[in-house]
């Protein structure tokens, strides 16, 4: 073995970070092994919670729809593959529990280490914890590092030693030592550019080099179909397809976005909160799943020339980060409220609200135009977020966890941290410094951020022929205008399922109970 490496043979486990460039654990892995396997192993524990019915029969016994984020992902592996390719390798994987998967697999092979980025949700540190004593067990070491985040949730905290339960400061003491320290010597520790070369290919282990019985298909595709099919007891002629992902799941094309949307950064502070333009980076995603990495995230923003719209942008990240620390240190929010005490909360709502509420059926335009282009696309804009979340907690009344649950099921850019922290900062169970009595008012939201109406019309057709006044409130139009519009209120469209002044007071006193 060369002296200048420490590992004959190791073993990079590949997660939420789908890329060869800027990626902490796996540049550690190469500069201190002769060899490395990259490996990725889809967990039935993820599989089975990404969506309500995660494999989905069609009307078809024989045909089942897998989620698409499960070929998101795939198409980010093959991307992976296609840049391996001249290497002759590929990213092997696996289908199963990973703390039963790597144990055995590494010991058999002959493997020294395991390197792998850290994540901070609950189940995630919990895994890696039952995965890093199976593996040690088997005298194999373990390398973990921090890639996911640029400060991890012991970095930031409160002079005293706490942590923050409020954005503000923390994201004031994020941009001071950031300045400090990170921006002059951490921001370059791994070069944006960095990436694998023909001169790391002695690093990696060929495909014939592996036993037979690892070998997977050509196409991950194929791979995950035929596992899945198999977990779940379908027959082998069981067709099983994916939906149709929004966009492509590879590392070319999160680049490719990132520089669409360089222009528009420093007006993003100005067209973020309109659902109409294409005000925002559409990122989510590929940060999601790690095919861009936060530092290149960031060196992005700050190439570019000073400005309100840039602050903004990078703020958001800072968010991210955020409630990344808020998981980490109080994983009880996970599983209910921050504050324990709005667990108490006596919610009115019931199912037959929260249905109208994700089928777009409630009779405010602003809110089911959102819905129903949450259900086409599973994205949903980060104003509308707000908007439909605000509605079901303090307009319908409805317990935010439900929200929360169709959300996790349903969102493409899916991430426990900020999905939990948004819906909590929403119902004001969690980080918001605002009071509670702060609801947004669906006609203001949507006179205000949809004035023309250009977004309700493009999910509400049948509202396309109100005029701009009528369509944030078409249950106020008369019947001339309904006639004139094609639309008659309570037939085409739905009559509002609530009263949003009355349900207002009524938030104000479910809230006041607990205080």
């Amino acid at each position: 073995m060369n002296k200048n490496n420490k590992y004959s043979r190791s073993f990079f486990w590949m997660r939420r970070d789908i890329r060869l460039t800027d990626n902490a654990a796996l540049q550690k892995c190469l500069n201190n092994s002769e060899k490395i396997t990259i490996g990725f192993i889809f967990d039935p524990h993820i599989i089975e919670n990404l969506s309500p019915k995660s494999l989905k029969k069609s009307k078809s016994s024989s045909q089942v729809l897998i989620d698409r984020r499960l070929k998101f992902i795939c198409e980010a592996i093959d991307s992976i593959d296609s840049q391996l390719k001249t290497l002759g390798v590929q990213v092997q994987l696996f289908f199963g529990q990973p703390e039963k998967i790597l144990p055995s697999y590494l010991e058999e092979n002959k493997y020294q280490a395991l390197f792998f980025n850290r994540d901070y949700e609950p189940y995630a540190v919990d895994r890696d914890e039952r995965v890093s004593n199976a593996v040690m067990n088997k005298k194999i070491e373990v390398q973990n590092f921090k890639d996911h985040v640029i400060f991890e949730y012991n970095e930031i905290l409160k002079k005293d030693g706490t942590p923050y339960l409020v954005y503000t400061p923390y994201k004031n003491k994020w941009r001071e030592e950031f300045e400090s320290s990170f921006h002059s010597h951490k921001l370059n520790s791994f070069k944006s550019k960095q990436t694998i070369d023909k001169k790391k290919s002695k690093c990696f282990i060929l495909q014939k080099d592996l036993p037979k019985k690892y070998h997977r298909d050509i196409c991950s595709h194929s791979f995950l179909t035929h596992k899945i099919k198999e977990h779940i007891g379908f027959k082998t002629d069981t067709f099983v397809e994916f939906a149709e992902p929004p966009i492509q799941g590879s590392h070319e094309m999160a680049l490719k976005t990132l520089k669409a949307f360089a222009p528009k950064i420093q007006r993003y502070n100005q067209q973020r909160d309109f659902p109409a333009q294409k005000g925002t980076s559409e990122i989510s995603p590929y940060i999601r799943h790690g095919l861009l990495s936060i530092r290149q995230l960031f060196n992005f923003a700050l190439n570019k020339e000073k400005s309100k719209g840039q602050e903004t942008w990078t703020n958001e990240l800072i968010w991210r980060e955020f409630y990344q620390m808020i998981i980490a240190h109080f994983p009880h929010a996970a599983m209910g409220a921050l504050k324990k005490e709005y667990n108490d909360i006596e919610w009115e709502g019931d199912r037959e609200l929260f249905n109208s509420w994700c089928n777009g059926e409630t009779g405010y335009p602003i809110v089911d135009a959102a819905m129903r282009c949450f259900n086409q696309t599973g994205l949903m804009h980060n104003r509308l977020r707000m908007i439909v979340a605000s509605f079901l907690c303090k307009t319908l009344l409805v317990n935010w966890r439900w929200g929360e649950d169709y959300f996790a099921k349903n969102l493409f850019d899916f991430d426990l941290a900020a999905n939990n922290g948004g819906w909590q900062w929403s119902a004001s169970t969690g980080t918001d410094a605002q009071p509670y009595f702060r609801i947004f008012n669906p006609y203001n939201q949507s006179e205000k951020f949809d004035p023309e109406g250009v977004f309700i019309r493009k999910y509400c057709p049948e509202l396309a022929g109100l005029n701009n006044k009528r369509i944030h409130a078409p249950h106020l139009a008369d019947m001339l205008e309904q006639a004139e519009a094609k639309c008659t209120i309570g037939k085409d469209y739905p009559m509002p399922i609530v009263d949003y002044k009355i349900q207002r007071e009524k938030a104000l006193k479910m809230y006041k109970k607990i205080k």
